[in-house]
């Protein structure tokens, strides 16, 4: 039996998606027809041909996760404010998953400091819409296209505190770092309260040999936005180098 979100009233949740629910719920319980998964292929390549358009002139982005469930009278929330403004001021887009809460919060940094703030939203039974500080956002049916776009697009991730996403997010990246599909893509984990912990937890795994000391060289846990803004500058500046913009082509009907 599939159960409500927390949080989320038993109205609400009748209201999911028709594409949710009789595409990705389904094609997820089994084998199915050939023609229904033919079906699902053509609606993954169709939520990544979306995201690709939507996204192709933006950039270079920093990426920027956290929680949906902060306020704006939260210290983690004006942390992720900070964030957006100091990414804005290195020159980066800041992209988030475009909803509320700390993803709000780093967007509207950027968005008041006069920099560029996109978002790449997830549709939601429980439907997730996009705040109000981007200057353009994508709407994605899937996570893992979702996700696709978000590392596509970016140099760095700046991980604030968060929940089951965040995370999934955070070891999916440690994890393209660690099999090397992923190079030279510095990780900053912000709150040393929160996250200490969890690096700890980390530690314990290179001393039982499940992963390498190099696994998390790129990785940087701190209270200190100066020096995490230094620590992803380093990165950038030394491994990668300015190529002329991309320009729209009017025949494939592209805007900025």
């Amino acid at each position: 039996m599939r159960t409500v979100p927390s949080g989320v009233s038993p109205a609400t949740a009748k209201s999911v998606s028709p594409l949710l629910n009789t595409v990705l719920t389904q094609a997820l319980e089994g084998p199915k027809s050939r023609q229904s998964e033919l079906r699902f292929i053509g609606q993954i390549g169709w939520q990544f041909l979306k995201g690709f358009r939507a996204l192709h002139f933006e950039g270079p982005c920093i990426t920027v996760f956290g929680s949906a469930r902060f306020k704006a009278s939260h210290r983690y929330y004006q942390l992720a404010q900070q964030v957006g403004r100091a990414v804005s001021d290195l020159g980066f887009t800041v992209m988030t998953g475009g909803g509320p809460g700390l993803m709000e919060a780093a967007n509207r940094g950027a968005f008041e400091a006069g920099g560029r703030s996109v978002g790449c939203n997830i549709r939601l039974p429980f439907e997730q819409k996009p705040n109000g500080y981007l200057h353009k956002q994508v709407t994605i049916d899937f996570f893992f296209v979702r996700k696709v776009l978000l590392v596509k697009y970016s140099y760095a991730f700046v991980v604030m505190p968060g929940g089951w996403g965040t995370m999934d997010e955070l070891f999916e990246t440690l994890t393209l770092v660690q099999t090397g599909i992923l190079q030279r893509f510095p990780v900053v984990l912000m709150d040393r309260a929160y996250y200490q912990p969890l690096l700890d937890y980390l530690h314990q795994m290179i001393r039982a040999g499940t992963i390498s000391e190099q696994d998390l060289k790129l990785v940087l846990l701190t209270d200190d936005l100066n020096e995490a803004m230094t620590h992803i500058r380093t990165y950038v500046e030394s491994n990668f180098r300015v190529i002329r913009r991309r320009r729209p082509l009017w025949w494939l009907l592209e805007k900025i």
